[in-house]
């Protein structure tokens, strides 16, 4: 009989813990437990009225430290790759390359809440939201002021990475959509490597 309720009691406390798992609880595990990780996506832009402006499909992956590479498909190409020390734009459509050291852009991009780590709360301040449609939320809010946008909301589901929510400093929104998330895969290094194609304009620093 007490071995009965013991057992009893340890399972209430493990569903207790369980229930009060939250969106900062999942963010930090997902630092501590994810060192690479590869998926798809869906990222849709919506105005200040809700109104969609642009869906585009791709690809993501990333390697820590701060290596990462997202591609757009069609009808929007793009490429943004890290390679650790620096952070490439390029748009197909243009022909154009923006280079912009990576520290810069980690500190005040919603790229740091992936790529980055532990010390994200120095850019960022984490707050707990509700759960919304069994998705646990962390609401993260730039501490610089000219980030470019108000805040990011990054949805985990039991624990893994779900959806990310960002609004800009005009109030658009971006959701993006995570599917087919592979963690911890064997990624080759190459990848978050970016040579400039001959006859691009490269602008930056």
């Amino acid at each position: 009989m007490i071995k009965r309720f013991v057992v009893c009691v340890f399972s209430a406390l493990v569903a207790v813990a369980v229930a009060h798992a939250d969106g900062v609880d999942d963010l930090k595990r997902f630092y501590s437990a994810t060192q690479a990780m590869r998926a798809n996506f869906k990222q849709t832009v919506f105005d200040q009225k809700g109104r969609k402006l642009q869906e585009v499909d791709g690809t993501m992956m990333l390697q820590r430290p701060n290596k990462f590479r997202w591609d757009y498909h069609k009808p929007y190409e793009q490429q943004i790759i890290s390679d650790g020390n620096q952070v490439f734009l390029f748009d197909i459509d243009l022909q154009q390359v923006t280079v912009r050291a990576v520290d810069k852009v980690l500190g005040t991009s919603p790229a740091a809440l992936l790529a980055g780590g532990p010390a994200v709360e120095t850019s960022f301040q984490l707050s707990r939201l509700v759960d919304y449609e069994g998705l646990q939320r962390v609401q993260a809010k730039p501490r610089q002021k000219d980030s470019g946008f108000q805040v990011v909301i990054i949805s985990f589901d039991h624990g893994n990475l779900a959806q990310m929510r960002m609004v800009d400093s005009f109030g658009q929104t971006t959701q993006i959509v995570f599917s087919n998330v592979e963690v911890n895969p064997a990624l080759n290094t190459a990848q978050f490597l970016f040579h400039p194609p001959k006859g691009v304009d490269v602008v930056g620093e």
